[in-house]
């Protein structure tokens, strides 16, 4: 398939006498405004594996293999003996942020067979019928949220809609009280994106000074509560839980908790903000949606391939291996760009067009293998309800006001989204 040439001076954020090779691919400026399509289209076509010698503001941290093809993607995802996310975890960043040892106390970063068992546990609660049977309750958070705009005239889609809502969904399924819902989204937030001054104007080591302590007390209390008294949500899964006839130690536990609401704070919010935001830039799109909404999951479909809520995930070879011709080393770190592989030329047509009609394959919840996302089936009920609904009320809906990103490199999301809910 024909691609269009990109030229250095294109890119933003890369000096035009760089050669591609010596590109740095997580440089701040590179992010500066929002992800580097153009960047990713040119390594797909020149460099589809490609070494990032260093990490300036992390200069402690090793470089890493960018893989930025839907084909390289899916074969460092399926074969998890040679690219591990255990050995050095699941970002581009070793311990800069979170240490090795705590993301590895997430079955995310787990090897199997420990994985495998630890997962197993949640699979029960999210399968496509037991999510199923929540449509009506995740529907009236969505109605109660969005009418409780009432007669505004503007809003932020981001924290006025598309917090409320998946924080109170998910929240639910781990037993955390209504009340809690702002702390917990607080904490989420300055967590996973420690980068951006807006969100986090402290800095990054706040994460372990205050962040992460605060965590563990608040999750340790919730912890002695169902030792106590068992209930049916997923924490008290994750507090009676036993591998191989043991339980799982109190950081397991904590850790555990975090990837779960973690993980269902940023993935909807992200992909909704994003989607919207793409219908309002495409009204033609959206004029679809509004004369025939049963086009509205393969919306959502094309809405994860577009703007996949994680930018990347991190594996480490555990052995001298080749992928593409390059040569990977042992314990060099290998990232996976969801956001370059599902807008690969090969897989799509004019893969930077939304299109609500294309339905597409993606790997917004990553390309299969062990580590496929746990809640694909309650990220995509989400995203049918909050599209219907908010489409259903505010057909004409406009930006109003500048968009942002979040600052980083890890996470793909708005930070601000500003509008005008009425023409």
């Amino acid at each position: 398939m024909a691609t269009e040439e990109i030229s250095h001076e294109q890119i933003p954020g890369v000096d035009p006498d760089t050669p591609l090779e010596e590109v740095l691919v997580t440089e701040r400026p590179v992010w500066e405004e929002g992800p580097p399509h153009k960047l990713f289209k040119k390594l797909r076509s020149e460099c589809p594996v490609h070494w990032t010698s260093e990490i300036t503001e992390y200069p402690e941290e090793a470089g890493y293999w960018s893989v930025t093809r839907a084909d390289d993607v899916h074969t460092v995802s399926h074969d998890w003996k040679t690219y591990s996310s255990e050995v050095g975890g699941i970002t581009g960043l070793t311990h800069a942020i979170m240490p090795l040892e705590l993301q590895q106390a997430m079955f995310i970063a787990m090897d199997p067979p420990k994985h495998d068992r630890l997962k197993q546990l949640f699979q029960r609660g999210f399968t496509p019928r037991r999510i199923a049977d929540h449509e009506d309750e995740i529907r009236e958070i969505a109605v109660r949220v969005l009418d409780g705009l009432g007669d505004r005239e503007r809003c932020d889609l981001v924290t006025d809609v598309a917090q409320p809502v998946v924080s109170r969904v998910i929240h639910s399924f781990m037993g955390i009280p209504p009340e809690d819902d702002e702390i917990w989204a607080r904490l989420m937030n300055t967590m996973l994106a420690a980068d951006d001054p807006d969100i986090n104007p402290e800095g990054t080591e706040t994460v372990m000074k205050r962040d992460v302590p605060e965590i563990f007390e608040r999750c340790g209390k919730m912890i002695a509560e169902r030792r106590e008294n068992p209930t049916d949500d997923l924490t008290s899964v994750l507090v009676h839980a036993e591998i191989d006839g043991q339980g799982l130690e109190e950081h397991e536990i904590v850790m555990g908790f975090f990837l779960l609401v973690a993980a269902g704070n940023d993935s909807t919010k992200a992909t909704y903000s994003s989607a919207m935001r793409a219908l309002m830039e495409n009204p033609e799109e959206r004029q679809k949606l509004l004369d025939d909404p049963s086009l509205i999951p393969s919306a959502v479909e094309e809405s994860l391939r577009m703007f996949p809520a994680f930018a990347h995930f991190r594996r480490t070879a555990t052995e001298d291996t080749e992928l593409s011709g390059c040569p990977i080393h042992e314990g060099d770190k290998v990232l996976m760009w969801y956001l370059s592989s599902n807008r690969d030329e090969s897989r799509y047509e004019d893969p930077d067009r939304f299109d609500v009609t294309r339905n597409p394959e993606h790997q917004a919840f990553g390309a299969g293998g062990r580590h496929f996302c746990l809640g694909t089936a309650l990220a995509r009920l989400e995203l049918r309800i909050l599209l219907e609904e908010t489409l259903k009320r505010f057909p004409e809906m406009q930006i109003d006001g500048e968009v942002a990103n979040v600052e980083s490199g890890f996470l793909n999301q708005l930070k601000t989204l500003p509008v005008r809910l009425r023409a």
